[in-house]
């Protein structure tokens, strides 16, 4: 899953990219809200962590751009803690509310709720078959057993899973699960999916040729 992090405090901004990448995110950053605006408008996101006081654009009018055009998860960061400052968030079109300072673990637990109801899955686990994914521990089971598996073959696997019965287009993973330094080979997702079918099956994952790839209903 890919995610825009929006804050103007480059210690923050830095200690949320490096966290959300350690839970294997791809991440995107921006320090002001034109810069931030430009980066949304030009991709779609899975989520995006949105400060409210920046620089030029703030996050609300940054935030009532996007719902010109776009559904994307918003939670919203600040540390104005006032009744009426989350309501107007919330009003203007943030799906949650995070005040400053807060504990990095509600954070993400926040992140990862917020893209399985954007993705239409609010149950933490989605059962394809004998696999298993836990959306919580970020892990795969396959009859029971756990299945170990890397962090790109897990991120390819959960993507299809939110989209289960959709064809999905390698640019699609592409520009889901590859953030803007990423450089990476043509055929990385091949690769992946063939270690994903080895691993859980090779039925799991069907190829549409010159289409992508899709999970059955």
């Amino acid at each position: 899953m890919r995610i825009l992090v929006v804050e103007d405090e480059p210690h923050l901004l830095r200690s949320l990219a490096k966290a959300l990448r350690e839970e294997d995110y791809a991440v995107d950053t921006a320090a002001a809200g034109d810069e931030g605006l430009f980066k949304v408008e030009s991709c779609d996101y899975d989520a995006v962590v949105l400060d409210v006081m920046l620089p030029g654009m703030d996050g609300w009018q940054l935030l009532e751009r996007l719902r010109r055009s776009k559904l994307t998860p918003v939670l919203m960061l600040t540390a104005r803690d006032a009744i009426r400052d989350r309501v107007r968030g919330l009003d203007t079109g943030a799906d949650d509310y995070l005040v400053k300072p807060f504990d990095l673990s509600e954070l993400l637990a926040r992140v990862r709720a917020l893209i399985r109801r954007g993705a239409g899955k609010p149950c933490p686990r989605i059962e394809l078959g004998e696999v298993a994914i836990d959306l919580r521990s970020r892990t795969v089971t396959r009859a029971g057993q756990p299945v170990s598996m890397t962090a790109r073959e897990y991120a390819i696997l959960e993507y299809l899973a939110y989209h289960r019965g959709e064809v999905v287009t390698r640019t699609a993973l592409y520009e889901h699960l590859m953030d803007e330094s990423d450089d990476t080979l043509s055929n990385l997702v091949d690769v992946h999916v063939f270690g994903i079918r080895k691993k859980l099956g090779a039925d799991l994952i069907t190829t549409r040729r010159g289409q992508g790839y899709c999970i059955g209903p």
